[in-house]
């Protein structure tokens, strides 16, 4: 036996933080790459590593308290130890955390679903936003009988090395907007993977249409997000936009995927609910599991009999060791009921409350930018004006623009704020005292910015 895997485990509990962060990211670096598993989107020198959440406050391992306005890249939106989530896994925990055979926790979470969405009839469950793309990709590729996808020039849809490409390209990559180059997102990626993409710009009507046009005999599948670029970006559709591209993949037989793994949480019937369109297939993830790993795929019967096995070999073989587990199944299906028109609603205002007591925070401290709200879903953004598509976006991040976001998510740590991207993603265990207490820790960091202070030691 090796002297590291011989090694006895603490005898203190490790969740209760008595190594500071510091400490514990020198002996990660040892062990993982950089000293990461988890995002990339840390504070610098290192990350903040949590001991303890509750509601929407979270203790890292330095003893400091803050607000959580990332709540698990939205994984959580009733925020940390929802009782009744809570006490559901643990009650499951104490029956059966996994096997072969299915639960009535699957159909259960699979009914409430297909009652509020209404594109989708039947659904199945993976384990992440990512696996769940992967999938649709697949089953509209075996219903069209087309092997390319279309996406959004900026778009993101997950760690599925096909859907990444193109996800931040530069400048120098874009090639002409009429015909955007393919640049792939790792090393490595084979040439043979990125002929299979084709690009489009976002809220551009004729040019998405003209290029499903000319892609039609060969592309079985569009993938958006019914919002837009991506969670983080405010770069939002237009409606006429998604209303134009249901029409046009109608029109040419193109499988459309509403990529809702974020979105979902636009609305009680998803974002598709709101803007009253459906999509073909819907993928689906983080609020939907209750804080627990969870994915899923659902459409039309037509589309996702890709995956029935009744008739034989299924067009589609999908499976995994802990797709439609009890244990998400059973979170998933309790925090989703919980989520009520009435709650939804409620988050509406609370990002309504947020947006308005943002921007003012940028007309006091006189700051370039503007706040994009949709629902529980809100931007900070210190660009002079909303972009419409990815390449205005990127050229609006000037190096000035970009280091002030930098430096104003290290501020607001110190501020007592948690979060990413300068976004705030809402949670049922938000109150209106913590929003305004949110709007002044936001102004007191944008006056900290102004004044050339970087949030160092946050």
């Amino acid at each position: 036996m090796s002297e590291r895997s011989s090694q006895q485990a603490p005898d203190s509990d490790p969740v209760q933080g008595t190594t500071g962060s510091g400490v514990l990211f020198e002996r990660a670096r040892a062990v993982m790459p950089s000293g990461y598993t988890r995002n990339m989107l840390v504070t610098k020198p290192y990350p903040h590593y949590a001991v303890h959440a509750d509601g929407c406050l979270i203790t890292d391992a330095d003893g400091r308290t803050r607000i959580d306005w990332v709540n698990n890249f939205a994984s959580l939106i009733h925020g940390h130890n929802k009782r009744e989530v809570v006490d559901t896994i643990a009650a499951q925990a104490s029956r059966l955390l996994s096997a072969t055979m299915p639960t009535e926790w699957e159909i259960l979470l699979a009914e409430l679903l297909v009652e509020r969405i209404a594109s989708v009839e039947q659904v199945r469950f993976m384990n992440s936003g990512t696996e769940a793309n992967l999938m649709a990709i697949k089953a509209a590729r075996a219903y069209s009988g087309r092997s390319k996808v279309a996406k959004l020039e900026g778009g993101y849809h997950g760690q599925y090395d096909l859907l990444e490409a193109s996800y931040l390209p530069t400048p120098a990559q874009w090639g002409e907007r009429e015909n955007p180059s393919v640049i792939a997102h790792n090393l490595g990626t084979p040439q043979s993977l990125l002929d299979e993409l084709v690009l489009f710009p976002l809220n551009d009507i004729a040019q998405m249409q003209a290029t499903l046009e000319r892609h039609a005999s060969e592309v079985g599948a569009v993938i958006i997000d019914p919002v837009g670029l991506s969670l983080g970006t405010g770069v939002y559709a237009r409606p006429e936009f998604i209303e134009a591209l249901r029409e046009t993949t109608a029109k040419l037989k193109i499988v459309l995927i509403f990529d809702e793994v974020w979105s979902l949480r636009g609305g009680y019937r998803g974002t598709q609910g709101e803007l009253g369109i459906q999509p073909d297939l819907t993928t689906m993830g983080k609020m939907i599991g209750g804080g627990l790993p969870i994915g899923a795929v659902g459409g039309s019967s037509e589309v996702m009999s890709v995956f029935s096995v009744e008739n034989g070999e299924p067009a589609v073989k999908h499976s995994g060791t802990f797709t439609g587990n009890p244990m998400s199944m059973a979170a998933g299906f309790v925090a989703m009921s919980l989520m009520t028109p009435d709650a939804f609603n409620a988050l509406a205002a609370q990002g309504e409350r947020l947006e308005e007591g943002l921007s003012r925070a940028l007309y006091d401290t006189r700051t370039e930018g503007h706040v994009v709200n949709r629902g529980s879903m809100t931007n900070l953004l210190f660009t002079p004006h909303t972009p419409v598509d990815y390449r205005e976006l990127y050229t609006q991040q000037t190096p000035e623009r970009a280091s002030l976001a930098r430096r104003m998510q290290k501020l607001a740590a110190a501020e007592g704020l948690h979060v990413l991207r300068n976004m705030f993603v809402g949670s049922t265990a938000i109150s209106v005292a913590h929003v305004d207490q949110t709007i002044d820790a936001v102004t007191r960091a944008l006056v900290r910015a102004k004044r050339g202070e970087d949030g160092e030691g946050a």
